[in-house]
């Protein structure tokens, strides 16, 4: 079958949907901000307009990859922050089937955004790979022989919890201090800025400061980044991957010291193992949302 399928990209700011073709290749694009503090009902509205203005071109399921962790026997939400308020226990391949009228199979956008990279992205080719969202904060997503690896409540990969040196006063997305998340991520480097500063900004804007040589924002980045690069090395010589991608809005800035950090400390036996950016951009979770509905990986839903 050749015909395009729809994959849906629900984050807690924008939600997007794309009719994607059987190569992983964006044929057309529709995105709308998301009404969070609107609630549940108003999300998956405003997920369920976008997706139909694509559907008449489109064959078979729809897609999802969304914020907060996805039970693979429901595809409900099991848990999600407060970027997605009442999100959590929300059962999005069911609600989104009823107003779609197709089967909706659903997964985390990490692991949607993975599985894109793995079809069209740095990641193809490959059966293996760690990918490691940075944004906000840190997400991660496993994949094992061209499958997402779910674990057992479809929360595999959450490498953002990782204790993690310097990041004792930082405190993590989940409420606990001392975590990777606490320190490689755009909140993190907002936090450690003020920590060094007093001055509150985001960490877009430490980012930028550092690129315009303000000392203790480089210092702050380059500090995050060396953290990063150390935990990937290690990550690889558990899970054993052909490659490690890094994604993400802040991802950029702390790639040159992650890749310093990573070079020195990955084990010999796995020096071999790039480190690589990702290549698709906003267009990953909802590629990857669409090759849900092509080959079935581990953290899908079917519906009817």
């Amino acid at each position: 079958m050749t015909t395009p399928v729809v994959g849906i990209d629900i984050g807690g700011t924008k939600t997007a949907a794309a009719l994607v073709d059987r190569t992983g290749r964006v044929l057309e694009r529709r995105e709308a901000p998301t009404p969070a503090r609107s609630g549940p009902g108003a999300v998956l509205d405003t997920a369920a307009r976008l997706a139909s203005d694509l559907l008449g071109a489109a064959a078979g399921p729809v897609g999802v990859g969304t914020a907060g962790t996805v039970d693979p026997a429901t595809g409900g939400i099991r848990y999600a922050t407060d970027s997605l308020p009442g999100w959590t226990g929300t059962p999005v391949a069911d609600a989104l089937a009823n107003r779609l009228g197709r089967e909706v199979r659903v997964t985390n956008d990490v692991n949607a955004a993975a599985l894109g990279e793995c079809w069209a992205g740095a990641g193809r080719d490959r059966a293996h790979v760690l990918l490691v969202a940075v944004g906000t904060g840190l997400g991660g997503a496993i994949v094992r022989n061209g499958r997402v690896e779910a674990g057992a409540r479809g929360a595999a990969g959450e490498v953002g919890h990782l204790p993690a040196p310097g990041a004792e006063r930082l405190r993590c997305g989940c409420g606990r201090y001392g975590h990777l998340e606490a320190i490689a991520s755009g909140s993190g480097l907002a936090a450690a800025y003020v920590i060094e500063t007093g001055t509150h900004v985001t960490g877009r804007t430490v980012a930028d400061r550092a690129a315009a040589g303000d000392g203790v924002a480089q210092q702050v980045v380059e500090r995050a980044g060396a953290v990063l690069g150390a935990a990937l090395a290690g990550l690889v010589a558990l899970l054993d991957p052909d490659a490690v991608l890094v994604a993400g809005g802040a991802a950029g800035p702390l790639l040159p010291s992650a890749s310093v950090a990573y070079s020195a400390e990955v084990p010999a036996g796995w020096a071999d193992v790039p480190l690589l950016p990702a290549t698709l951009g906003a267009d990953a979770v909802v590629v990857g949302a669409a090759r849900l509905t092509i080959d079935r990986p581990d953290l899908e839903r079917t519906d009817g």
